[in-house]
């Protein structure tokens, strides 16, 4: 990943005070802070993006396809790219076409040390997985309405190689629900910590309130392995967030 530099612009995308609450989309004036808005809002981002990297690396299969579905930016791509064999193909996927766009761009200012396939697709209308070794998904089922997970995660199940796995980072709900509060709590004061105001911090919960429905890190195994996954472990958790990986 020689070359290039991430531009990262400044997320104030709910600072207007005149702006009218409206449910959270990836829009264009999303995908232009995306990079800015991941790491002062989720916890540990960049070392789970690092741990996702890794763990792709290591059940990467030669002459397969390594997927990452909801690329946003590209920044899991970018880090696959620089840890994974060259002969191992990389397609990135998300439903937002200014996504893609901002992608395309970022992509362009690295020395890469492959062509990486870019595809716009809703999956919950297609799940476009074939021959891949990983799947990737990064802050991504969250989004997903629920009665569309299962078979969107079984699709991706279905088209995995053998052994193949698919890595996913969530927001999550806690197993127990009188921790709830309190590690939403955290969560804010890790929002603060990183410069958003009490009003942004506010207009975004609003936002999403209808668009981003967590599970808990059980639900979320157990629909792995109804989906097909043989064996499900978790290796990130941070309060409200947790990492899964699922081999087939």
């Amino acid at each position: 990943m020689k070359g290039g530099k991430i531009n990262k612009l400044k997320d104030k995308v709910f600072e207007d005070k005149s702006m009218n609450a409206s449910d959270f989309s990836f829009n264009e004036k999303v995908a232009l802070v995306f990079d800015d808005m991941v790491s002062r809002s989720v916890p540990f981002y960049n070392e789970m993006q690092r741990m996702v990297s890794e763990l792709a690396k290591s059940h990467a299969e030669p002459q397969t396809n390594v997927y990452d579905l909801g690329c946003s930016t590209g920044t899991t791509l970018l880090l696959m790219d620089r840890l994974i064999p060259e002969d191992i193909n990389l397609i990135g996927l998300d439903d937002s076409e200014k996504m893609i766009v901002r992608c395309r761009e970022k992509l362009k200012s690295f020395s890469l040390r492959r062509p990486i396939d870019l595809i716009r697709v809703d999956l919950t209308q297609d799940v476009p997985v074939r021959d891949a070794s990983v799947v990737t998904m990064v802050l991504v089922l969250q989004f997903i309405r629920p009665i569309k997970r299962l078979d969107i995660v079984r699709k991706i199940c279905e088209g995995l190689t053998e052994n193949g796995v698919l890595i996913i980072v969530e927001k999550i709900l806690t197993e127990e629900i009188s921790f709830n509060r309190e590690y939403i709590d955290y969560y804010y004061d890790f929002k603060r910590r990183n410069d958003y105001s009490e009003l942004e911090i506010s207009r975004k919960r609003e936002a999403l309130e209808n668009v981003l429905i967590p599970y808990k890190t059980s639900e979320n195994i157990n629909m792995l392995k109804e989906a097909g996954f043989a064996e499900v472990e978790v290796f990130f958790r941070w309060y409200n967030f947790s990492g899964i990986i699922a081999k087939k």
